[in-house]
């Protein structure tokens, strides 16, 4: 094998390492892309199957058991009386565990389920707010309203924003005042009004207070993004519950992610046969030379 062979050759394995590595960054590239959504699209599944579990256990619960239940939960909105509500995300009621003040309430830990069709999400419902709970679903704060309706009750629903792998609370913000969220617990859908979008500071909840004669439900997550110094609150005030508008609301939702899923989807596509077209004119220029040399 002669001097010029040799360089050829080691030329041709320096070629083919470089476009290994190539390959493998855009792989590593694709899968970073993806990983957000792969991830939300699996915690969404397991979401799904938490609230089919709580519609189905509920449903072999006999009605006068689900009164008896509801009953004692209405007993317990009642006892409150403004109690002093202390920020979900301080580090003690973080590492506590799950409460036994909304047992009533509970089918396999889950005391209900919350729809928000704005940022098309269905998540579940848990007692307290260990950190256990706001990784995967929402938490009752503890010292407000059951979520069971009624007049004098203030319900405040919090979940983490800004988590990669779950988006639970992260589109919050996108909420307006007119949009519709909907509670359920074992014996009915509550529909509820966006009246109200506040920032506060973690210390001053008197916006979460109940207010004689109204029925309210909070929704709470920290902010801004990353610094979580002051708390979001999105509040709605009790609406008369409609079926028919509350699908028409998720479809419309479901829809507007499945064209942003695809949009994604297509823009990936273009760019793997842009680098594979890349890569096979090279490939055919590279030939093209080698054919010219050899004449």
């Amino acid at each position: 094998m002669n001097k010029e062979s040799r360089a050829s050759k080691k030329k041709s394995k320096k070629n083919r390492t470089i476009n290994n590595i190539i390959n493998v960054v855009i792989l590593v590239g694709v899968l970073v892309i993806l990983y957000p959504f792969i991830s939300q699209m699996y915690y969404s599944f397991l979401s799904k199957s938490d609230i089919k579990d709580f519609d189905e256990q509920t449903k072999t619960i006999q009605t006068h058991e689900v009164k008896q239940r509801m009953d004692l939960a209405k007993a317990y909105n009642e006892s409150l009386r403004n109690v002093v509500i202390d920020d979900p995300y301080v580090k003690k009621k973080l590492e506590e565990g799950r409460k036994a003040y909304a047992k009533m309430l509970e089918v396999h830990e889950k005391i209900g389920h919350i729809s928000i069709p704005k940022m098309n999400e269905e998540l579940a419902i848990y007692a307290g707010t260990s950190e256990s709970v706001l990784q995967k679903g929402v938490g009752h704060m503890e010292g407000t309203s059951l979520p069971i309706g009624g007049k004098s009750t203030h319900s405040v629903l919090t979940a983490h924003s800004g988590i990669p792998k779950n988006r639970l609370f992260t589109d919050l913000n996108k909420l307006e005042k007119g949009d519709h969220f909907y509670v359920t617990n074992i014996g009915e859908t509550l529909a509820y009004e966006v009246d109200q979008i506040k920032v506060i500071e973690p210390s001053k909840f008197d916006d979460l207070q109940i207010v004689p004669g109204r029925d309210y439900a909070t929704l709470l997550t920290c902010t801004p993004y990353m610094v979580n110094s002051h708390r979001l609150i999105v509040r709605g005030h009790r609406i008369p519950y409609d079926k028919g508008k509350r699908l028409e609301e998720e479809n419309n939702s479901e829809f507007d992610g499945m064209k942003k899923i695809g949009i994604i989807s297509i823009a990936l596509i273009l760019v793997v046969f842009f680098v594979l077209f890349s890569k096979k004119k090279k490939k055919a220029k590279k030939e093209e030379k080698t054919n010219k040399n050899d004449i």
